[in-house]
C-alpha cells in the first residue's frame, strides 16, 4: 500500500499540511487542495488513490462536493472529516457514498486505518470494473444464436428446454453451448452463469 496517493481537500492551511505530514509518515502520497472548486478543476488528472475531504469549506461543502462526484460517475472512495458532527450529517454523508465518516479531533491511527481500507477497497473495485469489462467483451464476441443460448443457460433452463423455446433440436444446443463456453473461457457452467451475471449484461 505504499506509495498509494491521497487526495486532501480542506480550506483551513494548517490542517492541510498536518494530514499532508502524517500521509508521508505513513507512505502515502497526499495531493492537497484549498478547496472542493480546486479539487474539482484537477478532476481530469485524478484517476487513482482516495479523497479526504473537510465537510465545511467555503463556495462548496465537502456533502456538496461527494453528491457532484457521485452524479458524474466518479469511483475513488472518499473519507470524510468533521468538527461539527452530528447525526443527521453521517447519515447524509453516508448515504452521499462516502466510504467513512472521521470527527475532529481524530486520532490519527484511526484516519491511517480508513485511509487503507478505502484503498483497499477502491482497489478490489477497479479490479472488479475490469473483470466486467472483460467479460462484457466476450459476451460481445458471441453470435446472437450463441447469446440467446446463454440467457437461457443463465435462467437455469436445461438444454432441452432451451432447444424446444428456440425451436432448434437439442443437439444443435449443445452446439451452441459449447462454443459460447469457450468463447467466455468458462471452465464450468457455475462459472459461465457467474461471468454473465458479473457482466450485468444478460
Amino acid at each position: 500500500m505504499a506509495d498509494e496517493l491521497v487526495h486532501v481537500i480542506d480550506d483551513d492551511p494548517a490542517v492541510r499540511d498536518s494530514l499532508a505530514f502524517l500521509l508521508e509518515t505513513a507512505n502515502l502520497r497526499p495531493c492537497v487542495y484549498e478547496s472542493a472548486l480546486a479539487f474539482l478543476d484537477a478532476l481530469p488528472q485524478v484517476t487513482e488513490g482516495c479523497v479526504v475531504t473537510d465537510v465545511r469549506m467555503p463556495e462548496m461543502t465537502g456533502i456538496e462536493l461527494v453528491k457532484r462526484l457521485k452524479a458524474e460517475g466518479f469511483a475513488l472512495p472518499i473519507i470524510m472529516i468533521t468538527g461539527h458532527a452530528d447525526v443527521p450529517l453521517a447519515v447524509e454523508a453516508m448515504k452521499a457514498g462516502v466510504a467513512d465518516f472521521i470527527e475532529k479531533p481524530f486520532d490519527d491511527e484511526a484516519l491511517l486505518s480508513a485511509i487503507h481500507s478505502a484503498l483497499q477497497a477502491g482497489e478490489k473495485d477497479r479490479q472488479g470494473a475490469a473483470e466486467a469489462a472483460e467479460i462484457a467483451a466476450r459476451i460481445a464476441t458471441l453470435s446472437g444464436r450463441e447469446h440467446e443460448v446463454l440467457q437461457g443457460l443463465v435462467a437455469g433452463r436445461a438444454n432441452k428446454v432451451i432447444a424446444y423455446d428456440l425451436g432448434i433440436s437439442p443437439r444443435t444446443i449443445e452446439i451452441y453451448r459449447a462454443n459460447v463456453m469457450t468463447k467466455m473461457k468458462a471452465a464450468s457452467l457455475s462459472e459461465l452463469v457467474r461471468m454473465a451475471m458479473r457482466a450485468e449484461r444478460v
